[in-house]
């Protein structure tokens, strides 16, 4: 399950074994059939000293040293990669008891059931493969995927009672079909036609984030426009203003799941490296291993990409004593990147299993929705026609490295206090 392993001896065991840093570890007893403690920690060394360590003044503590015989364990570079080869180690020795050990739970999506008659939209954390095309999210909780359901339905006429319709005109309908925000198929109020033209609407804006509804607004009020008709066109205009503040409370990670595909980038413990997983429908992959040896890093906070303007991007001149690195051409790159694609099996056809999806959608998530401030690493996903922004992802490539190494840095000296001028 993990890449190191040193036998355990409380008597003899040399501490220099067991780096300092972040990681993942695995204390096996003397039966390898028993099940290990398995945790994950910022401080490997620290923490397994804490456990195994047989000082006196540590008895109140909780003391493993008499019954472990192996220790396993790997250093990782960011909090998500922890989580991810943590969630790995658990499942090999728990199976399915692993989601209660890590208390993981779906994500929420919103689902449209278009193989009913009538489709509708509700809210959902049961995840299938088979209806990857109609679930969208994940939201970070049941509330933001109700108010985005509700903002969006807003917009259309589709029902929202959750009853299976048998439509019947005389049925006296409910407050919706009354404040004339459904088109009332229970009893008849439309033609089936009509209501699956409105449900395809529906679910074109879900799929294309919006997009669909934007260009159809956009150009019924160029057109209302140009005929004089500015009513019309004020009308569209209102309801494109709508759309548009939906969509910008709306979280860019919301998106069918059979498109919810891109790389997902993280600091590595490896110096000079990037952590590259792959999220495919999902699932999660990874991690391989990207080298920024070579790599400029410019300042991209400037707004501009002049050398100027970016004078870390130019090579420094080194000093004797220090090795020369020669800065890379754009080709290198892409075959670097090439080669990480290829370790993590992008060019391979998927494989869905879905019997981990559920899992993986919660760690994603779980990372995803933090705060920014407290948000490791970046994730760029895959255009609709399902290739790669390679340039962004290379830019993102050299933000995430230069992120780590300022973390790695800790907080810089404190800046001296300022002085306004009333004060003087």
């Amino acid at each position: 399950m993990l890449p190191n392993s040193v036998p355990f001896d409380a008597g003899s065991f040399d501490w220099s074994q067991i780096p300092a840093a972040a990681g993942v570890f695995a204390l096996y007893g003397a039966d390898e059939h028993a099940e290990p403690f398995i945790s994950r920690t910022p401080g490997l060394r620290r923490r397994l000293r804490r456990l195994l360590d047989p000082r006196p003044e540590q008895s109140k503590r909780l003391r493993l040293a008499g019954r472990v015989a192996r220790i396993a364990f790997a250093v990782t570079g960011s909090d998500f990669e922890s989580l991810f080869l943590l969630y790995g180690a658990v499942s090999s020795a728990f199976g399915e008891r692993a989601r209660k050990r890590l208390h993981l739970r779906p994500p929420f999506f919103l689902r449209m059931t278009m193989e009913n008659a009538y489709p509708r939209v509700y809210v959902t954390n049961r995840v299938t493969k088979s209806a990857a095309a109609d679930l969208f999210g994940p939201f970070p909780s049941r509330a933001a995927a109700e108010k985005c359901m509700e903002d969006v339905l807003n917009l259309f006429l589709l029902r929202r009672c959750t009853d299976d319709l048998h439509p019947d005109p005389a049925f006296p309908g409910c407050v919706y079909s009354e404040m004339k925000k459904c088109l009332a198929p229970c009893f008849k109020g439309c033609s089936d036609e009509r209501y699956a033209e409105e449900a395809k609407t529906v679910h074109a804006f879900f799929a294309t984030r919006g997009e669909s509804l934007v260009q159809i607004l956009t150009a019924a009020r160029e057109q209302a426009s140009e005929a004089l008709n500015f009513e019309q066109a004020a009308e569209a205009h209102a309801r494109l203003a709508k759309v548009e503040t939906i969509l910008s409370s709306t979280s860019p990670v919301i998106r069918p799941l059979s498109r919810l595909t891109g790389i997902l980038l993280q600091p590595s413990a490896m110096p000079d490296h990037v952590a590259v997983f792959l999220l495919r429908q999902g699932e999660l992959s990874g991690p391989a291993f990207y080298s920024v040896q070579g790599m400029r890093h410019p300042n991209e906070q400037s707004g501009s990409s002049s050398l100027f303007a970016h004078p870390v991007a130019m090579t420094a001149v080194p000093l004797e004593s220090a090795p020369v690195t020669q800065p890379v051409s754009h080709d290198d790159l892409d075959r670097r990147l090439d080669h990480a694609l290829s370790e993590l099996g992008w060019n391979r056809p998927a494989k869905p299993s879905g019997r981990h999806l559920a899992d993986h959608l919660c760690l994603f998530s779980r990372w995803y929705h933090r705060p920014q401030a407290k948000r490791t690493g970046e994730v760029i996903f895959a255009m609709p026609d399902g290739e790669l922004p390679r340039k962004l992802l290379i830019r993102a490539i050299s933000r995430v490295f230069r992120q780590g190494v300022e973390a790695a840095a800790g907080p810089g000296p404190a800046a001296p206090p300022q002085i306004s001028p009333a004060s003087n």
